[in-house]
């Protein structure tokens, strides 16, 4: 008897659209928080690149459909490819993300990347190296690479250890989500647009004259960006971050660990016990590789950040000295039980030489990117 199943194809996963002076790129998942696939960066990949040597395309416009800006790669169907043939198909699927990663940080035309939602891990990637950086109220970032076995990738040593203090080791260590207007606080952010006027910022962007150049379209940008009030509890707040940066200013992640035990004996404040409760629950071996990999970034380009964060994941996918990744995305994402068996299961296992093979590349497996900063009208990265 013949099988009743249906297998249907995913159509129109990223969306390519535009007007006689601009292009549009519109990532379409919404019911799974537009996360990046395979297909999805390729197309990107070959898109922006044809995008950039079009002399018609004066500035390209990057937003989303749905509540989700990019809630990161897509997780689940790397690790199915990988458990289904070989790790090497995660590197493949890394490598696809690394390049466009290079690529929009390095973009040649104005790129504006509007941020109405969630931006996590990958999405991260595809904007925080950029020129700019528009965020709104409903804007919820986070880096929980740690949660799933992994760390803070596609760029994040770069972006994050450029962040004010220790600001960049908590959000890896901790996963920890702010909004958009922490976001613009600490440097994330550009600009921060309300989500009502976005529309409009776009039609005012859309019927700028052709021959506009880079200080017109800020001029556009500014006249809707406004400098939005944090909250009271924000852990953006002075006082907060005093004590963020004398924990997380700590060598090693045992002792930034016991630093924010010792300080919640005397101080109740939820940051910190939410931080101490997360980096107890992650994995003890993605922890140790993040803190090393976000204060490597520190005296890194973007370029470099990346192939060693390449070297990193090749390491983490084929699974010779840790498993955790693979737990982590049964646990967190697959089976959701959230109960995740780390291998190592404490700090104290986790050796140095350990992480070091984290660090040690693969024969035959290298990030190779095409130095794009020594050319002509480049925007450089500002954070």
């Amino acid at each position: 008897m013949a099988s009743s199943c249906n297998f249907k194809k995913e159509l129109n996963k990223v969306l390519f659209e535009g007007g006689s002076s601009y292009r549009e790129v519109i990532l379409n998942r919404p019911t799974k928080l537009n996360s990046l696939d395979y297909e999805v960066m390729s197309q990107m990949l070959k898109n922006f690149r044809d995008f950039e040597t079009d002399s018609v395309v004066k500035f390209v416009i990057l937003k989303a459909n749905g509540k989700a800006f990019c809630a990161g790669g897509d997780v689940v169907s790397l690790v199915n490819s990988v458990l289904a043939g070989h790790w090497s198909f995660g590197a493949r699927f890394c490598k696809k993300q690394f390049k466009l990663d290079y690529l929009l940080a390095t973009y040649q035309k104005p790129l504006l990347p509007l941020i109405d939602g969630i931006v996590m891990g990958g999405g991260a990637g595809l904007c925080m190296n950029g020129r700019f950086r528009i965020v709104t109220e409903k804007a919820l970032f986070a880096m929980p690479e740690v949660f799933i076995g992994h760390f803070p990738d596609v760029g994040a040593s770069q972006f994050l250890s450029r962040l004010p203090g220790h600001f960049g080791e908590y959000l890896g260590l901790t996963g920890a989500r702010i909004n958009g207007a922490e976001m613009l606080a600490c440097g994330l952010a550009t600009h921060f647009v309300f989500s009502k006027d976005l529309s409009s910022l776009e039609n005012a962007l859309k019927t700028l004259p052709s021959s506009s150049d880079m200080t017109t379209i800020c001029q556009i940008i500014n006249k809707f960006a406004h400098k939005p009030n944090l909250k009271q509890d924000t852990i953006y707040q002075t006082q907060r971050l005093e004590t963020l940066n004398e924990c997380f200013s700590n060598d090693t992640v045992e002792e930034i660990l016991l630093a924010l035990e010792n300080e919640a004996k005397n101080n109740a404040e939820t940051w910190i016990s939410k931080a101490i409760n997360s980096m107890k629950a992650v994995s003890p071996t993605s922890l140790k590789i993040a803190l090393r990999s976000i204060r490597q970034g520190r005296d890194q380009n973007l370029k470099q950040c990346l192939i060693r964060e390449y070297t990193i994941c090749c390491n983490i996918l084929r699974a010779t000295i840790s498993n955790d990744f693979y737990e982590g995305s049964r646990a967190m994402l697959i089976d959701k039980d959230k109960k995740p068996k780390w291998k190592p299961s404490k700090l104290e296992l986790v050796s140095e030489e350990m992480v070091d093979r984290y660090f040690t590349g693969i024969d035959g497996k290298y990030l190779k990117i095409t130095d794009r900063s020594v050319m002509a009208g480049v925007l450089k990265p500002k954070l």
